[in-house]
């Protein structure tokens, strides 16, 4: 009889023994930024990320971006729906402009319903832990929250989201040049905004009066600016000729920077790419 009893002891202790194993080794293997995002949004477009805000808490994060784009970020059509994004998102510049839309489940504050954003800045060194990181302004972050929720969501610290990539939409804005300050005869850099569908440049070439074939590339320079260096002084208007990074779609602003043209103006184009 002791004997038994001594062998079902056994049973039992080998039973917890593997239950505890089993629950040790699933917790430690569980990773959230590889969940089935289909699973979690009910969409398999949507993908995992971390979240964080900057700046006010409604505020447009700030007008010193690493895209340049300044205060207008505060300024319709962005009106603070901006935000910064870590290296996978920023792309050294390149992924200025680019539109995604975002949402959130993990919190009771979420409201669950997407909001679109546009990068206009680089997060640094605090957006390095994670492999796609969103740091928003203060504004678009609470946008995220059940209406009167949105400062217990500010709360809640590094919140995972969804994001997916969409086209940006400006509803009838054309693309405008900001030329540089330092921009002269021989030197001339602008800054590209308000580009519809996908949002990224990967190429900005520039031809001048009287040159009906010659396209010469400009150069990134950093953010949303790109430049370009000659020996002989500009012939003006300048037409401008954008390609997207990723599908090679072009638009081509014809003699959109006029005779005459100053450093630090604003010249507003009538063109933009389809969406």
């Amino acid at each position: 009889m002791a004997i038994l009893v001594l062998e079902r002891c056994y049973m039992i202790m080998n039973l917890l023994f593997v239950l505890t194993f089993v629950l040790l080794h699933s917790a430690h293997c569980f990773n959230p930024k590889r969940l089935n995002v289909s699973a979690v949004a009910g969409d398999s477009d949507w993908s995992l990320a971390a979240a964080t805000f900057y700046g006010l808490p409604t505020g447009y994060g700030t007008d010193d971006g690493a895209c340049g784009y300044k205060n207008a970020v505060a300024q319709a059509p962005f009106l603070s729906m901006v935000s910064a994004g870590g290296l996978s998102l920023y792309k050294s510049g390149r992924g200025c402009g680019a539109c995604y839309q975002i949402k959130c489940t993990s919190n009771q504050a979420c409201s669950t319903n997407p909001v679109t954003v546009v990068i206009t800045d680089e997060c640094g060194q605090g957006c390095l832990t994670e492999s796609v990181h969103f740091d928003l302004s203060g504004t678009a972050f609470g946008a995220m929250a059940v209406p009167g929720h949105d400062s217990q969501l500010r709360n809640a610290g590094v919140l995972q989201i969804l994001y997916r990539k969409v086209e940006c939409n400006y509803n009838g804005e054309t693309v405008v040049f900001q030329v540089d300050g330092g921009s002269n005869a021989y030197y001339f850099a602008a800054l590209v905004e308000y580009v519809n569908g996908d949002g990224e440049i990967g190429q900005v070439e520039l031809k001048q009066a009287l040159d009906s074939d010659t396209w010469l590339p400009m150069s990134h320079s950093w953010g949303a600016v790109w430049k370009l260096e000659v020996t002989s002084p500009l012939r003006a208007p300048l037409s401008l000729r954008l390609t997207y990074l990723d599908s090679g779609e072009t638009v081509v602003a014809s003699d959109v920077i006029p005779a005459g043209w100053q450093p630090g103006a604003k010249y507003k184009s009538n063109v933009n790419f389809q969406v």
